[in-house]
């Protein structure tokens, strides 16, 4: 069992790697990121991105505010690293979680 910013960073891990749908008392918790995988990354696509991942964690984690979401391309090695900035609500602390988004030839 988890407690305080452990919980949190693994439940911010659990909802980016669930696909909407997956649970079933649940059916529109997750992000649905893996839809994304074969997409080119232009600005667009990015800022698709960064609205994706807030939305849900605006909905599905209310223990957190996000201020920034960065994304860096590393597409030669099959990864974009998706790096969440926060601050948890309780205690006023700031956080990041650096989410590694592969494609699947890399897993």
């Amino acid at each position: 069992m988890l407690e305080g910013e452990a919980n949190i960073k693994s439940s911010l891990q659990v909802l980016l790697s669930t696909r909407p749908g997956e649970r079933i008392m649940q059916p529109k918790y997750g992000c649905a990121l893996d839809e994304l995988l074969f997409e080119p990354l232009t600005t667009t696509f990015q800022t698709y991105i960064k609205d994706l991942i807030e939305t849900a964690i605006l909905y599905y984690e209310p223990r957190i505010d996000v201020h920034k979401i960065s994304l860096y391309d590393k597409t030669t090695q099959g990864q974009i690293d998706i790096d969440i900035e926060y601050t948890v609500r309780a205690t006023n602390s700031r956080y990041n979680l650096v989410y590694p988004f592969y494609t699947p030839t890399t897993r």
